[in-house]
C-alpha cells in the first residue's frame, strides 16, 4: 500500500527555521527576565532558624570530626569551587568594533560607502573620472578609524587603571577535616565544613555560628552598617541579614573568635547572589548616546529627503541618471558633518582628563555627560556621605551634654595635660537635637574640670584598643591613624589621644592588673589598675551599655562631688541618653570605684574566671560618651549645591533609620525645618495615621515597609516628598528604588562603595563607586570612580557634565553653520545650472581641517555663571540637536555664511569676465570638454582647462570666505543669551584656534602644489575683503537677536532661535 509523502517546499522550510530562531530568542529573553526577577527577590534562608542538629544531619557533618576528605572532594566536584564566577568580559575586539560602528560612526560609514559607490559608477561611465569622491570616502573611513582607535585607547587605559585596584591575595581557612584541623585554600571549602575564624580573617563562606567568644564582624560592605556587629550562636531574627547567628562571605572579623558551619559557598552565598544580579542587569543607554542616535536620525532623514527630492527633480528636468545620482550623493555627503565625530570624541576625552585631575575617574567617555544630565542622586551613607570612621561626638557629665572636636582635629604632636593646654573643645559638626533635654549638644567643655578628667581616665584605662605600631601610621594625624580594636574603642582612643595625649604611656604608668573583656551577655567591660596619682588603692574602671552601667552605680560624680544616685539623677540620665540616642549616636556609659585597701591590699590576687573575686556593684557613675560615623566636612555644601542645581539627593542605606536620619539632617538631605510624618504626629500628639503624607516634606522609609510596598505607593512617595531617606535596605531594595525613580523619567546617579551597592550602580544611568574604600565588585559595576571617596567631587562632575553638554551644543551649532554653505552649492548647481561653487575636496578641507580646532576649543569654554543654578535638562525636551538649533545653524547663520560665500564666488567670476547673469544656465557648456571657445560677458573665449582653473579659483575664494565667517561664528556660539562682549575671554584656546584656522587656510591656499593635490588655487589679497561686511552684519544681527531674547524672555525669538 502506497504511503503519502508530504513534501515541504524550501520556502515553507525556511519559514519554520526562522520561526524556531525567533522562538528560541524569545525563550532566552524570558528566561533571563525570570532570572533577574528571581535575583531581585529577598534572599531565602532557613539555615539560621533550624536546630543545629538538623543542619548536621542535612549536611551529614560530624561536629567533632567534620567532613571526611572523600565527602569534601565529592561536594567540590558537585558544587564547584568556593569562589565567585568572574563576570563575563566583553572581548577587546568587540569593544573596538563598537567604537568603529556605533552611533555617529554609522553615519560616516554610510557617507563613505556612498562615495565609493559614486566613484565606482564614475569609473564605469566616465572616461577620466575625478578622484574627489574617492578621496572623500577614504577621508571618512580614516576619521572613523582614528577616532575609534582613540576612544578605544581611552577606555582601555581606564580598564588598566581598574585592574590596579584589585588585590589578588590568596586566602586560607582553618578547616576541621577527618578529625584534624587543616589549613586549606578558601576556594576548597564545601557546604558542611566546620571552620575556625579569628580576628582579622575574611569570612570565607556563608556560615552558621556554632560558638563565639566576643566575635564581631564588619558588615559594612554588605549592609552598610558602619559599626561592627556582634555574632553569637543564638537565633535572633527571621531576616537572615539581621540575625546574629550568621556571618557572610567576604565580610571581615574585627574582634574575637568563632567556630562556624559552612552553609553556602561561591555563587550560592548572599554575596554571590548580589554578584550574579550585577552581571545579569543590562547597562542603561547613556543620555549622550541617545542624543547622538537622535542627531544621526535627524541628519540622515534630512539628507535623505533633500537628496531624494533633488534627485527626482533633476531626473524630471532632464538630467542624465548618472548626474542625478552624483547630485544625490553630493547632497547627502554635504550634510554629513565629517569632523563632528572627532570633535565629540576629543571634547569628551578632554573633559574626562580634566575630571581625573579632580579625582573623578571616568571609565566610559559617555558617562562624562551623563553626570551633567543627572536629576536624582541616590547616595549610600557609609563611606560616601560619612567618613567611615567612628568618632566621639558628645559627652555627658556634670549633668550637661558637651561636644568634642575630634572629628576633624588638626595634626598635633602628643601633649600632656597642662595649664597651657586649650581649655575648651567644641563639636566639629552640628547635629540637630530632638529636644532641649539635658542641654545643648554643642556646648563647650572645660578640659580642666574634675568630671571630664575622671571620665577621660576611665576611657583611657578601660580599653584594649591601641594604635598600630608602625612609623608611617604614627606619623599621621591622630584622627587618621589605624588602630587594633573595634570601631568604638578606636574612636575612644583617638578622642583621649587628642584631648590628653600619650595614652599608651599613661597606661604603662597605670598598669592593668585584671580584666573582664566585653561580651554580649554582660554588655560591659571591666579592668582593675594600679595608679600613679599617689592613691595606693586599686582603681576599677568599667564601661558598657549605659543602662547596665547605671544599674551597678550607687553614686554619681557631679561638679567634682560624689552624690547619691536617686530618681532625679536617673531621670537626668534617661533624658541625656534619649537625646544622644535620638541623634543616631552609639552611647556608652562609664563608671569607676576605688577598691578598699583593707580588702584588696597591694599584691592582691585578682581573678576574673567564672565568678570574679572583686565587686562589680557600688560604682560611681562618671558619664556618657556617644559616637557616630561623622559626615564628611564638605558634604553639606555639596548637597546644598545639588539642591540649587535642581538635583534631588536621596539617601539609600542599610543602616538604622535613626542613624540614617541623623546623618541626613547633618548633611542637609533633610533640611532643618523639614519634618517627617512621625515628627509631625509627635509634635501634635496624634497618631501617625492621622497626618496627611503630603504635609510632610521629609520621609524616612524602612526597608521592611519598602519590601511590602507596591510600585504605585513607592512612586507616590518619590513624587510627594522632596527629602527622602531609605534605611535598612537590601541590595535588591536599592535596585527597585533606582527603577522606580527612572520610571518617573529621572536620570539617576547612584553612589556606593560596598558589594551591596553594586546592583544599583549597574542599574543606574551612571554608577559612581569609591576608589579608596570601594570593593572591587562596586568598581567593576560603576561608570565613574571617585578617587578620593568624596561626595563633593560629584558636584564637580555634575558641573563638568553640564558644561560639556553646553559646549557640545556650541560645537555642533558651529559645525552645522558651515554645513549649510557646503550644501547650497549643490542645490544651486541643480536649480540654476551655474558652475559648482564648492568642491567635495574643499568641503573636506573645511570639515576635517579649518573647523576641527575651533570646535575642539569649545570644549575649553568655561561654564556660564548660572550653570549650577538651573534645573537639570529634560531629556525629552532639551535635545543636543533641536529644531531651534537647526533653525539657527541652517536657517540664520548658515544662510548668512552661504550668502557671503556666493558673493565672493560671483565677485571672482565677475572680475575674471563671467557676470552672474552669464553664469546662470551655463553648466552644460561649462562642463563640456569639447567646448573650447565658451564666451564670457566680455566676449573672451575660454577653453575647458581654463574654465576649470577659474572654477577652482572661485571655489577657493568661497572656501576662504567660509573660513573668515567662522571667525565671528566661533565667538557668537559662546553664549546663548548673553552678549558676546559680556563674556570675558579668560583663556587663550579660542583665540589660538582662530589663528590656527586662518593659518591652515592660508597654508592650503598659498602653498605651491596645492592646485594639483587639493584643487586649491592662489587667491588675491583683495578677494579677502568682500567678506568683511558680512562679518559685521553677522555680529550685529546676533547681538540684536540676543538683546531681544534678554528683553523678552520666553518670547517668540527665544522659542525659535535659542538652542
Amino acid at each position: 500500500m502506497k504511503q503519502s509523502v508530504s513534501i515541504t517546499s524550501p520556502r515553507t522550510k525556511g519559514k519554520h527555521i526562522f520561526q524556531k530562531i525567533i522562538d528560541y530568542a524569545r525563550r532566552r529573553k524570558e528566561a533571563k527576565q525570570h532570572r533577574i526577577a528571581d535575583l531581585k527577590k529577598e534572599v531565602k534562608f532557613d539555615e539560621h532558624s533550624v536546630p543545629i542538629e538538623e543542619l548536621y544531619a542535612r549536611y551529614q557533618t560530624d561536629p567533632r570530626q567534620g567532613l571526611t576528605s572523600e565527602q569534601a572532594q565529592n561536594r567540590l566536584l558537585e558544587d564547584g569551587s568556593n569562589a565567585l564566577a568572574p563576570p563575563k568580559r566583553t572581548p577587546a575586539w568587540i569593544k573596538f568594533l563598537k567604537q568603529m560602528a556605533g552611533g555617529f560612526a554609522l553615519l560616516l560609514w554610510l557617507g563613505a560607502i556612498l562615495c565609493f559607490m559614486c566613484y565606482g559608477i564614475q569609473i564605469q561611465m566616465v572616461e577620466n573620472p575625478g578622484g574627489d569622491y574617492l578621496y572623500l570616502g577614504i577621508a571618512l573611513v580614516a576619521v572613523v578609524f582614528i577616532t575609534g582607535v582613540f576612544s578605544f585607547y581611552q577606555e582601555a587605559k581606564t580598564s588598566r587603571i581598574m585592574d590596579s585596584f584589585k588585590k589578588m591575595i590568596p586566602q586560607y581557612a582553618v578547616v576541621l577535616r577527618d578529625g584534624e584541623k587543616k589549613n586549606l585554600k578558601a576556594d576548597e571549602l564545601v557546604v558542611g565544613d566546620i571552620i575556625d575564624i579569628k580576628f582579622g580573617d575574611r569570612i570565607p563562606a556563608d556560615i552558621r555560628i556554632l560558638s563565639a567568644h566576643g566575635f564581631k564582624i564588619d558588615n559594612s560592605s554588605l549592609t552598610g552598617e558602619s559599626e561592627p556587629q556582634s555574632r553569637m550562636p543564638e537565633f535572633t531574627d527571621d531576616n537572615p541579614l539581621e540575625t546574629k547567628n550568621l556571618a557572610f562571605f567576604s565580610t571581615y572579623a574585627v574582634e574575637g573568635t568563632c567556630i562556624g558551619l559552612v552553609v553556602r559557598t561561591g555563587d550560592d552565598t548572599v554575596m554571590g547572589r548580589i554578584a550574579r544580579l550585577v552581571t545579569a542587569i543590562k547597562p542603561v543607554q547613556t543620555p549622550i548616546a541617545k542624543e547622538i542616535t537622535h542627531f544621526v536620525k535627524i541628519i540622515t532623514a534630512f539628507a535623505a529627503v533633500l537628496g531624494l527630492s533633488f534627485f527626482t527633480f533633476a531626473f524630471i528636468i532632464g538630467y542624465f541618471w548618472l548626474d542625478a545620482v552624483i547630485f544625490l550623493v553630493g547632497i547627502i555627503v554635504a550634510n554629513v558633518p565629517e569632523g563632528l565625530l572627532a570633535t565629540m570624541t576629543v571634547c569628551l576625552s578632554l573633559t574626562a582628563k580634566h575630571m581625573a585631575k579632580k579625582n573623578c575617574l571616568v571609565k566610559n567617555l559617555e558617562a562624562v555627560e551623563t553626570l551633567g544630565s543627572t536629576s536624582v542622586i541616590c547616595s549610600d551613607k557609609t563611606g560616601t556621605l560619612t567618613q567611615n570612621r567612628m568618632t566621639v561626638a558628645h559627652a555627658w557629665f556634670d549633668n550637661k551634654i558637651f561636644g568634642t572636636s575630634v572629628g576633624s582635629a588638626p595634626r598635633e604632636g602628643p601633649t600632656s595635660p597642662s595649664p597651657s593646654s586649650p581649655s575648651t573643645a567644641q563639636c566639629n559638626y552640628k547635629l540637630t537635637s530632638p529636644g532641649k533635654g539635658a542641654g545643648d549638644p554643642n556646648s563647650q567643655l572645660d578640659r580642666e574640670c574634675i568630671g571630664w578628667k575622671s571620665l577621660l581616665r576611665c576611657v583611657m584605662l578601660c580599653s584594649r584598643a591601641e594604635f598600630k605600631n608602625e612609623a608611617e601610621n604614627l606619623a599621621k594625624p591622630v584622627a587618621e591613624r589605624s588602630c587594633n580594636g573595634d570601631a568604638s574603642e578606636s574612636a575612644l582612643l583617638k578622642c583621649a589621644e587628642i584631648m590628653c595625649g600619650e595614652v599608651i604611656d599613661y597606661r604603662r604608668r597605670n598598669p592593668k592588673v585584671v580584666e573582664i573583656p566585653f561580651n554580649s551577655s554582660n554588655k560591659f567591660q571591666v579592668s582593675v589598675h594600679l595608679t600613679d596619682d599617689g592613691d595606693r588603692r586599686y582603681l576599677l574602671a568599667m564601661k558598657g551599655a549605659p543602662e547596665r552601667i547605671l544599674d551597678r552605680c550607687d553614686t554619681i560624680l557631679i561638679d567634682g562631688e560624689e552624690l547619691a544616685m536617686n530618681d532625679e539623677w536617673r531621670a537626668s540620665f534617661q533624658e541625656a541618653y534619649a537625646q544622644l540616642g535620638g541623634l543616631g549616636e552609639r552611647v556608652l556609659g562609664f563608671c569607676d570605684v576605688r577598691l578598699p585597701e583593707d580588702e584588696f591590699p597591694p599584691g592582691y590576687a585578682f581573678s576574673a574566671e567564672d565568678e570574679p573575686n572583686f565587686p562589680l556593684v557600688g560604682m560611681r557613675f562618671l558619664g556618657l560618651m556617644s559616637m557616630i560615623d561623622p559626615p564628611r566636612v564638605n558634604v553639606p555644601m555639596a548637597v546644598e549645591r545639588c539642591r540649587s542645581a535642581g538635583i534631588k539627593v536621596i539617601m539609600v542605606t542599610g543602616d538604622h533609620p535613626i542613624t540614617a536620619t541623623a546623618i541626613a539632617r547633618a548633611v542637609g538631605i533633610i533640611s532643618p525645618k523639614s519634618e517627617t510624618r512621625g515628627e509631625i504626629a509627635a509634635r501634635r500628639g496624634v497618631p501617625v495615621e492621622s497626618v496627611d503624607a503630603k504635609e510632610a516634606r521629609a520621609c524616612v522609609v524602612h526597608g521592611t515597609d519598602l519590601r511590602s510596598m507596591p510600585l504605585s505607593e513607592l512612586t507616590a512617595i518619590l513624587r510627594q516628598h522632596p527629602e527622602i531617606v531609605f534605611a535598612r535596605t537590601s541590595p535588591q531594595d536599592k535596585v527597585n528604588i533606582v527603577e522606580a525613580v527612572q520610571s518617573l523619567g529621572a536620570v539617576v546617579a547612584v553612589t556606593g562603595d560596598g558589594v551591596n551597592d553594586s546592583p544599583a550602580l549597574k542599574k543606574a544611568d551612571i554608577g559612581i563607586a569609591m576608589g579608596i574604600a570601594g570593593s572591587d565588585v562596586s568598581k567593576e559595576a560603576a561608570d565613574m570612580i571617585l578617587l578620593d571617596d568624596n561626595f563633593a567631587s560629584i558636584v564637580t562632575g555634575v558641573e563638568e557634565g553640564r558644561n560639556i553638554f553646553d559646549n557640545l551644543k556650541k560645537a555642533i551649532c558651529y559645525v552645522l553653520s558651515s554645513n549649510f554653505p557646503e550644501l547650497m552649492p549643490f542645490l544651486m548647481y541643480i536649480l540654476t545650472d551655474i558652475p559648482l561653487a564648492l568642491g567635495t575636496v574643499t568641503i573636506l578641507c573645511i570639515d576635517l581641517g579649518t573647523d576641527i580646532i575651533p570646535t575642539i576649543a569649545c570644549a575649553y569654554e568655561r561654564p556660564e555663571a548660572d550653570i549650577m543654578n538651573r534645573p537639570p535638562r529634560d531629556p525629552k525636551r532639551d535635545k543636543l540637536v533641536s529644531r531651534r538649533m537647526l533653525a539657527m545653524g541652517y536657517g540664520l547663520i548658515g544662510m548668512i555664511l552661504s550668502t557671503a560665500g556666493f558673493f565672493v564666488f560671483f565677485v571672482v567670476m565677475a572680475e575674471m569676465g563671467f557676470w552672474t547673469s552669464r553664469l546662470v544656465g551655463i553648466r552644460r557648456s561649462w562642463e563640456a570638454k569639447t567646448c573650447t571657445d565658451l564666451v564670457d560677458s566680455y566676449g573672451q573665449e575660454w577653453t575647458f582647462e581654463q574654465r576649470k582653473v577659474l572654477e577652482a579659483t572661485a571655489q577657493t575664494a568661497f572656501f576662504i570666505s567660509i573660513v573668515q565667517m567662522q571667525w565671528i561664528n566661533i565667538f557668537i556660539v559662546r553664549t546663548r543669551r548673553l552678549s558676546t562682549f559680556h563674556k570675558p575671554m579668560r583663556d587663550h584656546h579660542l583665540l589660538l584656534s582662530v589663528l590656527f584656522e586662518t593659518a591652515l587656510g592660508c597654508l592650503l591656499v598659498y602653498t605651491p602644489g596645492m592646485d594639483e593635490g587639493l584643487s586649491l588655487y592662489f587667491v588675491k589679497g583683495m578677494w579677502w575683503l568682500p567678506t568683511l561686511p558680512f562679518l559685521v552684519f553677522t555680529l550685529a544681527f546676533d547681538e540684536f537677536r540676543k538683546y531681544l531674547i534678554r528683553r523678552n524672555p520666553g518670547g517668540f525669538i527665544e522659542d525659535e532661535t535659542c538652542y
